[in-house]
């Protein structure tokens, strides 16, 4: 069987990914034709998570509960997700049977597999406690899965300045502990134009374009839409500034879930990360290789209807001058 591929769904808690995972299962269920195809597992690493808005196929919650652990440990609701994850982590043999056998079972009619890991919104789980990384690497060794890790953060922290430096940190932090090919996206961007004017247009923010704009150390043309940042902490929140932009490995895609062609773009990029435009075919099929690697690109040529209402909404004064 060729390779099988697959995503790390991370984020801060309320980013989306329930709903990203609901509409990727979604999106590549109804889409059975084409070499880009592929049949959706979701496993749900959420101990917390029930209720589920997609079918899924491994459920944590059939091993443990955060529920049972807060009653016979005593433990509070952050403490507990943390116990399971640990819990999980020492009994990954549970986690491997039932993926050879969800992978070993998978019919041959349907397109290739494709794995989702819908994870907890614990943020440490992903900057510095080493579960996560332990169970990618057992995931990765013993079932030689394709992973990418995609980490969702909610548009909202576009809309204060100390907000996005703090998303922009986290991200970093995830991106240099997890060690997979990483995907970083504003999730629901539809959204984004509620929580008040943004400073800058969108594009500002998705490549982390000069951050001393937003340390006020230069001056901007939407001063009157800055938060004001603490005079004491302004040599504190440049150098943070300094260290992202000195990693330059940081940089967002926008996602609006209902937008078919933003979902489109998502995950062309994701192939492009964790090798899916290549690795999943049976045979050196050169015209087959060409044709998925421009989609992967092609699609990327494309503005889809409402991001791009929202770059036109948030363009620079510079640029209507010029």
């Amino acid at each position: 069987m060729s390779a099988v591929f697959g995503q790390i769904i991370i984020g801060p808690p309320g980013s989306g990914k329930t709903t990203y995972s609901a509409a990727i299962q979604d999106y590549f269920n109804k889409c059975t034709a084409g070499i880009s195809s592929r049949h959706v597992y979701i496993v749900n690493l959420d101990a917390a998570n029930v209720g589920m808005p997609y079918e899924c196929a491994i459920d944590l919650v059939d091993l443990i509960t955060v529920d049972d652990v807060c009653d016979n440990l005593n433990l509070g609701p952050n403490g507990s997700l943390m116990y399971c994850i640990e819990h999980i982590e020492k009994n990954i043999d549970w986690l491997l049977k039932r993926l050879e056998s969800l992978i070993a079972q998978h019919p041959s009619t349907l397109p290739p597999p494709y794995i989702l890991f819908d994870c907890p919104g614990q943020i440490e789980l992903y900057t510095h406690h080493g579960s996560i990384h332990h169970i990618i690497e057992q995931l990765s060794k013993k079932l030689d899965l394709r992973l990418c890790c995609v980490n969702l953060i909610d548009s909202y922290y576009c809309s204060d300045s100390s907000n996005f430096i703090s998303a922009l940190l986290t991200s970093l932090s995830m991106m240099l502990h997890l060690e997979l090919p990483h995907v970083n996206i504003l999730s629901k961007i539809d959204l984004v134009e509620r929580y008040g004017s943004l400073e800058h247009n969108i594009d500002f923010y998705t490549e982390v374009l000069d951050l001393s704009y937003l340390m006020g150390n230069k001056k901007s043309t939407a001063d009157k839409f800055r938060p004001k940042l603490a005079k004491k902490y302004r040599k504190l929140n440049a150098a943070l500034g300094e260290v992202i932009q000195d990693y330059s490995l940081v940089s967002y895609i926008p996602l609006d879930v209902q937008d078919r062609l933003s979902i489109e773009k998502v995950n062309n990029t994701i192939d492009k990360a964790n090798g899916f435009i290549f690795g999943h075919l049976k045979n050196d099929d050169l015209s087959q290789r060409t044709n998925l690697m421009s989609n992967a690109y092609g699609v990327e040529q494309f503005e889809y209807a409402k991001t791009a209402k929202i770059r036109e909404n948030y363009t620079t004064v510079d640029d209507e001058d010029s």
